[in-house]
Parts: structure tokens; sequence; C-alpha cells
């Protein structure tokens, strides 16, 4: 059963076919946790970005601008695709909107679509600078979609904390499920794989 999300904001229409067909799940898994970020982000109302759930803890804005800042970071010093300059990075005011940050966060991401689907495998298993050691590219890009995913995951706990409903990213949430939805909660759902 495939994840239906209440808005899309990178439809399989736009995601280009990859150079190399077998890098094409690169293109294909930024596209979609793209969506699973403005999913989780569109969930927020603007009198929670400044929530915190602990003095030491970053807000919700500073999440946002962190997934942002970052992600460009990752591609343009450690993978090396050419990204706009970081000043036109974030929304602009002292306070933008959830909405503002949800839209450049999906244009961004929708501008790197057409490198990634170029990329060959060379370039793939490239070694680059990553901080302070080197890594492939490949390596590289696999660990900023965890970061991105750890940065989704710190605004779902937010929103659960507020008691706001935290949608599915991966399977169904305790706020939203539908029918046909499987997710291995007991023994017997984890045995079913078995030979």
């Amino acid at each position: 059963m495939a994840m239906e999300y209440a808005r899309e904001f990178i439809s399989d229409r736009e995601v280009p076919r990859a150079a190399t067909p077998l890098l094409q799940h690169l293109v294909d898994t930024y596209a979609s946790e793209t969506n699973k970020l403005g999913s989780v982000w569109t969930e927020l109302t603007e009198d929670q970005l400044e929530f915190r759930p602990h003095t030491r803890s970053s807000s919700i804005r500073q999440i946002l601008v962190h997934q942002i800042l970052s992600e460009r970071r990752f591609f343009a010093e450690f993978i090396g695709f050419s990204e706009p300059g970081p000043e036109s990075l974030l929304p602009h005011g002292d306070t933008p909107p959830v909405e503002a940050y949800i839209e450049r966060a999906v244009a961004l991401a929708r501008a790197r679509l057409t490198p990634l689907a170029a990329a060959d495998e060379r370039f793939w298993l490239s070694e680059v600078p990553f901080f302070d050691v080197r890594r492939q590219r490949i390596w590289v890009f696999w660990r900023r979609v965890l970061h991105t995913a750890h940065h989704r995951a710190q605004v779902g706990f937010c929103l659960r904390l507020l008691e706001d409903q935290v949608p599915p990213t991966y399977g169904p949430t305790a706020d939203v499920t539908w029918t046909g939805a499987d997710p291995t909660t007991t023994l017997d759902a984890a045995r079913r794989a078995q030979p």
C-alpha cells in the first residue's frame, strides 16, 4: 500500500529519470523525503515555531532554519552541486510563517533533482572532503537523507508534545492510519516474512 499525503510537494511526474538507471533510487528517495518533510512541517502553526521541548533544545524555528542551511551546505560544499548563496536561502523577515519555510525547502530540493538525476556512478563513487574526513559522495548523500529524517523526527516529537497531529511518513501514526496499513508492531506481524 502506497503512502498518500494530504499534500504533495514534488509529484512523481516532476522527478527526472536518472542517467544511470541503477541510481534512480537516489532521485526518487530525495523527492520522497522532501515530501515527508513538507508533510510534517505543514502540521505546524505560527504560534508553535518558538516552542522548544527543553531550555537547551533548539526551537522549532531553529530546526527549520538549520534544515534549510545544512542541506545546502551538504549539497554545495560536500557533494559539489551548484547551489544558491547562503544569503538567499531563508525566507525574508525575522519571523517568517511556516509556509515560507516549506516553500523555500521544497524549491531548493526541486532544483536539486536534475543534477541528482544527471550524476553518474563515477561521480557518486568519487571521494570528497566531508568535515575532517573523506567519504564517497554517495555516502554523503545518504548521510544527508538521514540528517533530514532526524530533523523531521525532532519536529514530529515537538508536535506530539504540543498534542498536535503527527502525520505518517513511513507508515501509520497514532493519528493517521488507513485501510490496508500493516505496521509491524507484534511478533505475529514480524513472523509473516519468515520462510
